[in-house]
């Protein structure tokens, strides 16, 4: 009696289980445009390649499990014991096994993986390949947010700094230097390419194109402190008119400030935060009135000064240039297009529209830690610089015209 009811037992988990496999993948498939972190959603080039070695693979893996699955139901129903059944009687001779049968498992499955094998390792050989007009970008990972540096001329000088938004042309291959400031990152763009990690010291390459103009979300995927879990990214990409656009307003000085309020703010922007950020030719310890410097710095690279180069954060020359700030975690406007998000792609804009998000900023100055687990003992993060409300309006004036 015992042994039946185990049998059976067996015959109950073995359907759920294949029932709970069948209800995964159906969930899987009806979340492709709920979530915007989905590698089965592509929608560029690399992203494609990934997309066409995977399906068929998890096919392969799938049509096994199916069939390791039934053939477990199938012999637990086949051999189970009847109440009737004695100990010892009606069961099936006892062999060291079956040569045959396991001469053809270790065959099979060789030549499955060395077929699948093939295909792999053309995937990977295609990932690597590069068109000639690529734009070369420098990325870097710190805690907690993305650094990109622009060579848009390939010439060897950085262009254009920016951070947390990554912008790109539709159609066009980015070909990205990944590197680390400080510990171990991974940047990924699933939608676009796989994950390549960030390692200090080291310089790992990745391309990226995208087919459609949109907003791109990304993660990174190497645990890196406090901060890892909102240590976002994202890739906005442009037509290629949008983008040229894009280029030439971020190799433009900003406007000097003119309300009153926004000029008090450049003044305490040097004071307080042109020690880790920069704005470009805003030096640390400068006098009014201040002079923007010229873009690019054909110097970068050779002498790198703090024309160009933030400390331990980010660059804020165009600062509302981008959709979201704080590594891509607060949006910089109100009702941006960065959450018009379908099936992980977004309509971005040259230069993000609405009204700029002021409670964010403020937040963002009044206490960062509160927003973000950060520890700016250690210069990990940003620290709370004590600012009162009338700085904060002011610098907050400042920063909204950094266009």
């Amino acid at each position: 009696m015992r042994n039946k009811r185990n049998s059976t037992i067996a015959l109950v988990l073995g359907t759920i289980a294949c029932l709970v496999g069948g209800w995964l993948l159906l969930r899987g498939a009806t979340s492709l445009t709920t979530f915007p972190l989905n590698t089965l959603s592509p929608q560029g080039r690399k992203a494609d390649i990934i997309y066409d070695l995977v399906v068929p693979v998890f096919a392969i893996a799938g049509l096994v499990f199916i069939l390791v699955e039934v053939g477990v139901v199938w012999m637990a129903y086949r051999f189970r014991r009847n109440e009737e059944d004695r100990e010892g009687e009606g069961e099936p001779v006892q062999v060291h096994g079956n040569t045959g049968l396991e001469i053809g498992w270790t065959i099979v499955p060789a030549l499955l993986l060395a077929v699948i094998a093939v295909f792999n390792a053309n995937a990977i050989l295609q990932m690597d390949d590069v068109r000639e007009d690529a734009i070369d970008v420098t990325v870097i990972g710190q805690q907690w947010w993305w650094e990109y540096r622009y060579d848009t001329d390939s010439d060897g000088a950085v262009d254009i700094i920016t951070a947390s938004q990554l912008v790109m042309p539709a159609g066009r291959d980015v070909k990205l230097a990944i590197q680390s400031r400080d510990v171990i990152h991974s940047f990924w763009i699933p939608a676009l390419n796989g994950k390549k990690d960030a390692v200090p010291g080291r310089t790992h390459d990745l391309v990226l194109e995208a087919a459609e103009p949109g907003i791109y979300e990304g993660q990174c995927t190497e645990f890196c402190g406090l901060s890892h879990g909102v240590m976002r990214m994202q890739v906005k990409v442009l037509d290629q008119a949008d983008y040229d656009e894009w280029v030439d307003i971020m190799t433009t000085p900003p406007e000097q400030p003119t309300d009153d309020a926004a000029v008090a703010g450049q003044e305490l922007f040097v004071q307080q935060c042109s020690t880790c950020h920069q704005v470009n030719g805003l030096e640390p310890g400068a006098q009014a009135p201040y002079e923007y410097a010229e873009m690019p710095n054909p110097n970068y690279g050779e002498d790198v000064g703090s024309t160009l180069l933030s400390q331990n954060a980010p660059n804020l020359t165009h600062l509302m240039m981008r959709d979201t700030f704080a590594g891509s975690l607060l949006d910089l406007y109100e009702d941006s297009d960065v959450n018009a998000i379908d099936s992980g792609v977004g309509l971005g804009s040259v230069v993000p529209e609405g009204e700029p998000n002021y409670n964010n900023l403020k937040r963002w100055l009044r206490n960062p830690e509160s927003i973000k687990p950060m520890d700016p003992a250690n210069n990990q993060g940003m620290p709370n610089l004590g600012l009162s409300e009338a700085q904060i309006d002011e610098l907050v004036a400042y920063l909204v015209t950094l266009k």
